[in-house]
């Protein structure tokens, strides 16, 4: 069985308005939910292989701060396809991935349309309403998947769990 968790970047700033979106920083909260979401990583034992991660600021940072805080080293690839991408782009780009855990990092609309539109049989029918409801800031997503990453398509996996930062206290 394979694992997939999808984790949208943290609250990122939006205190300078000359910045171009890409370079947008984490705001404060950010800074506090990223390192969060990592220790529950850890404490859950849902550890990847591998990070699929946008190369905008925002989320390069929440892939630092939540790698800080997992037992072992993740190697990471900035993948250019992820910054803003649509479901089809993420699905495109996990279905070139070789380890069997994976985390990607991105952005909404299309971390949440992915989450609804990979979710299949079997999934948890509370956590997908709790993603349809709203997939926020640093909310991850983890799904179990049958198959290869190459064989991949919408609704072919499993979605088990939605954490988001206010759901840890």
């Amino acid at each position: 069985m394979r694992q997939l968790l999808i984790l949208r970047h943290g609250k990122s700033s939006w205190d300078d308005p000359k910045l171009e979106d890409f370079d947008r920083p984490l705001a404060p909260r950010g800074l506090k939910t990223a390192p969060l979401m990592g220790r529950e990583l850890s404490r859950r034992g849902w550890l990847p292989k591998l990070a699929l991660v946008s190369p905008a600021l925002r989320t390069r940072d929440t892939w630092r701060l939540v790698a800080q805080e997992l037992p072992k080293h993740v190697p990471a690839e900035f993948a250019d396809e992820l910054y803003e991408a649509a479901p089809a782009a993420i699905l495109a780009r996990v279905r070139q991935a070789k380890a069997s855990s994976l985390i990607v990092i991105g952005h909404n609309p299309g971390l949440q349309n992915f989450v609804l539109r990979l979710a299949g049989a079997g999934s948890d029918a509370d956590v997908f309403k709790k993603v349809e409801a709203k997939f926020p800031t640093a909310a991850l997503a983890r799904f179990a998947v049958k198959d290869d990453w190459a064989n991949l398509d919408f609704g072919g996996a499993r979605l088990t769990h939605c954490v988001r930062p206010k759901d840890l206290g």
